[in-house]
């Protein structure tokens, strides 16, 4: 769970299940063992929303050529200001269409952009303040 800012076992638990175990049975030793029953499945999100995920990837470096290469990490209220940013690229694609009149690019993968800087933003914050219970 996620209680106070701070991921804890059981969160990691849930998260992940049993990471040290074969999904079809065989044993930590046999050949053709592989313990990976559990873990988290990359290639279901990366390799089934390629053209999404190339699309946030564009306007990544739209974003860094812009700017700096991974700047947004040092932005002062991050998660509130790119809230804001996904929100007026919603909007925009309702009143402008789905192309963003000054990028370019797709308003919705502006928005999905924005919505995994304000993820990654807050599970950069729960980990600093799980490392910083641990102290």
């Amino acid at each position: 769970m996620v209680s106070d800012g701070i991921l804890d076992d059981e969160y990691a638990a849930t998260t992940f299940g049993a990471l040290e175990s074969d999904p079809s049975g065989k044993g930590q030793h046999e050949s053709g063992a592989k313990l990976d029953a559990g873990k988290n499945r990359l290639g279901l999100v990366l390799l089934s929303f390629s053209r999404a995920l190339n699309e946030v990837g564009v306007v990544g470096t739209y974003g860094a050529d812009k700017y700096t290469d991974n700047g947004w990490l040092a932005v002062d209220n991050a998660e509130e200001r790119y809230t804001d940013a996904m929100f007026r690229h919603l909007l925009a694609s309702k009143i402008e269409g789905e192309v963003d009149a000054d990028s370019g690019l797709l308003h919705k993968a502006q928005m999905a952009w924005n919505a995994l800087a304000v993820l990654e933003l807050f599970l950069i914050d729960l980990e600093d303040d799980a490392k910083e219970a641990v102290r």
